[in-house]
């Protein structure tokens, strides 16, 4: 890396004949430079216009290469790309990127022309490759999968009657800042990055504030944890730089283990150098030289791409011992994790870093004051680090400017669910819910009715359609009995039983319990034993089941109380909300089931009854031939009818009879 001296030139390229700077990333990272030199401030430029793309010599064919793109099919897409580029002697570029964003429409391919915008391509498969590839090199574009065509850049022509890919549906409503490199450049060139502006906010930080004053910028910001109860990032660093210790610590938490959420995963996957900057300007805030990314093993794409950023910024000085001459230093570990849900409390990662089983512990003391290795350690997620290149490059004031009273900047929710456009979605804090779920997600597929949302993860809540309107952020939210979380958002529609979720989120966190405290430990079981009675049958009863049926129920929401009082981690604490939530918002079903033994969205199977309509019935048999418990009775050619006491409610009559005979109830 060249060391910037007073001439505002590299040593590299500073010579009595003033050559030209050969030193790319040095110009890149520190701006204009030799100004003795219109040499140099040409080639710069005109690497910047190559690394972004702006001018291509040739055609450049980018395929989405996350693990949404991959699991949907890229990987033969990508083969078909190369063979027919290689069958055809097409000296062409094929670029792996990141999820943009839009996984709905993965496979997703993108390609670009000498001289025209780059054209963006939705479900695209193998076999449609030759067509599509050989149509637009011919200069025909075949509108049938276009999802649109970047905006033009430096000369660049537009394509005739192409929408813009900003005006899509999807995009269109969102305010992409840690998702704006993601789908759009290559994540294993950091070149790539910084010819974008990355790392000048890092560069510029170490050369010209002090940590005080980058903790005093980022607490101005108003950014907020973006991974659990939404605590001020800036006072959180200032405890950390104001505690004496040589050795500090950054931790970087990627254990994304809520269902539901891959937002961490897309940005690593996408954009790791966002988050490496991230990470470097948060450990020179506190004072620490060594930082950890601590990563769920199940993510094996952003754990290679991942040290495949770090070791290009170390190669790069950015990294390392005393980077850019600053007297700051900084090693990055990657620490993967065995998946362990409940790794991702702060004081579990912090023992799990340690080789210790992972369970939390008391606080205080918070980590930011005795953490790692019993040092001072600042705990952030992914999200938040990779606001922190916006937030000290583009200025506090700007990322204050957007969102609410007290929710500054975007928020990134994973979209899922019954909804008709999946993806990660990046909006200003306090959008409404119903703009994310039917503008960008484009509604409830199959014409089914919207029912409720969940958010948060199983620490979270779900929001009914009454609520619809309600504005995300963290105060709002909480005044429905959900939370922000890591920004899961799972979408369900009539046809999801409320008690049924509520029994699913149960489920996940009993298993995930780290067994430490009580409360956690014996009551989440106790409420899933609950939930568990409410949805079971008659027929699969005995002795005193239905008595404690009714004296569980009639403890359930006390036992939860219990559980949150007295739980030892925030986890635990929150383990009750999806039944507070559900039982709040959807009491009507608990009753259904407690009562009548009857589930309204015919999702319990156990609650599920089966009768022959006789009118419809023709007789052949084809019903009582499938059934595995021998229930159904009934001569040839006249009405079937079931047993009901035999009936295991497998529904094995209704898919098999052909004249809609079967009634489920």
């Amino acid at each position: 890396m060249a060391k910037i001296i007073d001439r505002k030139c590299c040593d590299r390229c500073w010579h009595d004949a003033h050559r030209p700077c050969t030193d790319v990333i040095a110009c890149l990272l520190d701006g204009p430079l030799c100004h003795e030199s219109d040499d140099c401030g040409r080639i710069r430029r005109d690497e910047i216009t190559r690394l972004r793309r702006q001018k291509v010599d040739r055609p450049v064919v980018f395929v989405g290469a996350g693990t949404c793109g991959l699991g949907a099919g890229a990987g033969k897409v990508l083969a078909a790309v190369r063979q027919y580029l290689q069958v055809g002697q097409i000296d062409a570029d094929v670029v792996e990127v990141g999820c943009i964003g839009l996984c709905a429409a993965e496979p997703m391919l993108d390609i670009q022309l000498p001289g025209r915008t780059r054209v963006s391509f939705g479900s695209v498969q193998a076999d449609q490759v030759e067509a599509l590839l050989g149509g637009v090199l011919s200069g025909q574009v075949p509108a049938a999968q276009v999802l649109g065509q970047f905006r033009p850049d430096d000369g660049q022509q537009a394509w005739d009657m192409l929408p813009y890919l900003d005006e899509h549906p999807f995009f269109a409503p969102q305010t992409r800042w840690v998702l704006a490199n993601c789908g759009v450049i290559d994540p294993s060139r950091i070149e790539e990055y910084i010819a974008r502006g990355g790392y000048r906010a890092f560069t510029a930080v170490i050369s010209t504030r002090t940590p005080a004053e980058v903790c005093q910028a980022v607490e101005q910001s108003g950014l907020r944890g973006r991974g659990g109860g939404g605590f001020a990032t800036g006072t959180k660093w200032k405890y950390a730089l104001a505690t004496p210790s040589e050795i500090k610590y950054l931790v970087c938490n990627a254990d994304e283990g809520d269902p539901g959420a891959f937002m961490d995963r897309a940005v690593i996957e996408g954009d790791p150098h966002r988050v490496l900057e991230g990470m470097a300007i948060a450990a020179y805030a506190i004072g620490a030289a060594k930082a950890y990314v601590y990563i769920r093993a199940e993510y094996p794409l952003a754990i290679r791409r991942l040290k495949n950023a770090i070791a290009q910024a170390r190669g790069y000085g950015l990294l390392g011992k005393n980077i850019l001459d600053s007297g700051f230093s900084l090693e990055v570990v990657i620490k993967q994790g065995a998946g362990a849900f409940v790794c991702g409390e702060e004081t579990a990662l912090i023992h799990s870093i340690e080789g210790k089983r992972g369970m939390p512990r008391p606080r205080p003391p918070f980590p930011a004051v005795r953490g790692l290795f019993d040092r001072p350690t600042v705990i952030n997620n992914v999200e938040t680090l990779a606001n922190l290149p916006t937030v000290l490059g583009e200025g506090p004031e700007k990322f204050a400017a957007l969102g609410t009273a007290g929710s500054k900047g975007t928020k990134v929710f994973a979209l899922s669910g019954k909804v008709a456009r999946t993806g990660l979605v990046e909006v200003a804090m306090g959008t409404p819910l119903r703009q994310i779920i039917f503008d960008i997600g484009g509604g409830i597929p199959n014409g089914r009715a919207y029912k409720a949302v969940q958010i948060g993860g199983p620490s979270g809540g779900c929001i009914p359609t009454q609520h619809l309107d309600i504005e995300i952020d963290y105060e709002s939210l909480k005044t429905v009995g959900a939370m922000m979380g890591s920004g899961g958002l799972v979408v369900m529609d009539e046809d999801t039983c409320m008690v049924d979720v509520a029994k699913f989120f149960m489920d996940f966190i009993q298993r995930e319990s780290c067994g430490k405290c009580i409360p956690c430990r014996e009551g989440t079981r106790r409420m899933l034993e609950i939930l568990q009675r409410i949805t079971r049958g008659r027929r699969n009863e005995t002795g005193l089941d239905a008595l404690e049926r009714f004296k569980g129920v009639m403890y359930l929401n006390r036992l939860a109380e219990v559980i949150k009082d007295t739980s030892l981690c925030g986890l635990g604490q929150t383990a009750p909300n999806p039944v507070l939530s559900t039982l709040r918002w959807f009491r009507d079903e608990y009753e259904a089931h407690v009562y009548e033994r009857r589930c309204p969205a015919g999702a319990c199977k156990e609650l599920i009854t089966y009768r022959i309509d006789a009118e419809k019935c023709k007789g052949c048999t084809l019903c009582a031939r499938k059934c595995p418990a021998q229930a159904i009775l009934g001569q040839p050619k006249t009405p079937h009818y079931i047993v009901s006491d035999k009936c295991i409610g497998c529904g094995a009559c209704a898919a098999a009879c052909r004249f809609d005979a079967v009634v489920v109830e």
